[in-house]
């Protein structure tokens, strides 16, 4: 359901909003098929909720801020890539590799041949659970080239995790090779949060939870900071979601306004 929820976001924002858009995901809707009707036209109806605006923004902006790195590597990991679509619509030079679950990666398969869209070369699904097995291990066979830096992205699955199975993938990240970037969100913790994303936690606990996805971890940007230094990184900003897009961004008159709840931060292997 997370999955669904964040492709529909990121399709409902191209017309539930207005401008300037934050992000243009052209793949999303088709992926959602028969059920983008439906999901997208909650969006429409109801745009102003806090739930649904505040999903489209944090959707938005960790995409872009993810993909405007993409520039500085020619290889993408995506760890927990659900119904990510970069592989679909975006450079065709670079390699994609989507790190997920392996009933999530035949689903998707499912749809993707639903929707008439082929996987390219280029992109290759690389099965793992995170709590059991090691995901960056899982790279090795695949094409992944170990010798060159990869921009690694980690979003929307931190919160989902528990601490040790997050420090565990953490760890085998920082040992890929030199100028390898990771871009991640975290959840805050109660006291951290400003008003709006205090609102949008309580109702997004109750929604997770109602779906078997609880959030299992928060953390303070400082404890974040320090846990990605433990394992090796270099961290180049912890910022929220005002402050990970140009401030134009926010300068709109439709419902779509960051909060902060969710953080994203940026670091990289030194070398």
């Amino acid at each position: 359901m997370t999955a669904l929820s964040s492709a529909a976001a990121r399709a409902a924002h191209l017309t539930a909003d207005g401008t300037p858009k934050v992000f243009t995901d052209t793949v999303a809707e088709r992926l959602l098929g028969g059920l983008a009707d439906e999901m997208i036209g909650y969006h429409r109806a109801q745009g102003e909720h806090i739930i649904l605006a505040g999903t489209r923004a944090v959707t938005t902006v960790r995409a872009r801020y993810a993909e405007e790195r993409l520039a500085a590597h020619g290889q993408y990991v995506i760890l927990g890539a659900g119904l990510d679509t970069y592989g679909y619509r975006g450079d065709p030079d670079t390699n994609v590799f989507e790190v997920d679950h392996p009933a999530t990666q035949e689903w998707k398969k499912g749809l993707l041949a639903k929707a008439g869209i082929a996987i390219p070369d280029r992109i290759v699904l690389v099965p793992v659970d995170f709590e059991t097995e090691e995901p960056v291990r899982k790279l090795a066979g695949t094409g992944f080239d170990t010798t060159k830096s990869a921009l690694v992205s980690w979003l929307g699955v931190s919160f989902y995790l528990t601490r040790d199975a997050i420090a565990k993938t953490l760890g085998e990240i920082g040992r890929l090779a030199p100028g390898t970037e990771l871009v991640m969100d975290y959840a805050l913790p109660d006291g951290l949060r400003d008003a709006e994303g205090d609102a949008y936690a309580h109702i997004a606990a109750q929604v997770v939870g109602e779906n078997a996805e609880p959030y299992r971890s928060h953390f303070a940007p400082e404890e974040i900071d320090a846990l990605l230094k433990d394992h090796g990184f270099e961290v180049a900003e912890n910022v929220s979601l005002e402050h990970a897009v140009p401030p134009e961004t926010w300068r709109r008159t439709d419902a779509l306004r960051p909060f902060d709840y969710f953080r994203l931060v940026r670091a990289a292997v030194p070398g």
